[in-house]
């Protein structure tokens, strides 16, 4: 039964209704994404980037228009995993104003990026100018060849 019905329509029954859809729901749909699996899809579709790799260096780039360096977290996990998120918020709304259409996409961000195994996780850099995100990992030198062990020859 549906409690709205009954003129119940504060937020903590509409909270407690949602609860009970959910788990009816969740009873049908058993092997169905968790909700923080879909909300980091999302971000991570939502969030183009083009990757560019140099002699010295691999180069991610990014676009964050109209973000401050506050609102952008440039990170690496699991010692191999460079992860480029953050959080686009709404501009205040002035009294009287509303949207008549609204594209620009807020909320949050995220794009995870493995790193090759020459990439100097200690060496990377993060520039945001005029909207756009640069990440410049630096690479590892190529290791030493080794060299051939020279063994003496002893005549007997």
């Amino acid at each position: 039964m549906d409690v709205r019905l009954l003129g119940l329509d504060a937020p903590l029954v509409n909270a407690l209704h949602h609860l009970i859809d959910a788990a009816e729901d969740g009873d049908k749909i058993a092997n169905a994404p968790t909700r923080t699996y879909v909300r980091d899809a999302k971000a991570m579709a939502a969030t183009p980037a083009d990757v560019k790799e140099y002699p010295n260096s691999y180069v991610f780039i990014v676009d964050m228009p109209g973000l401050k360096s506050g609102d952008i977290k440039v990170q690496v996990e699991d010692d191999n995993v460079l992860v480029v998120s953050g959080e686009r918020k709404r501009a205040e709304e002035k009294e009287g104003a509303r949207y008549v259409r609204m594209e620009r996409r807020v909320g949050k961000f995220m794009r995870k990026f493995v790193l090759p195994e020459n990439a100097n996780t200690d060496a990377i850099s993060a520039v945001c100018q005029d909207g756009v995100l640069t990440v410049t990992v630096h690479k590892l030198p190529p290791p030493e060849p080794k060299k051939p062990k020279v063994i003496e020859v002893k005549i007997v």
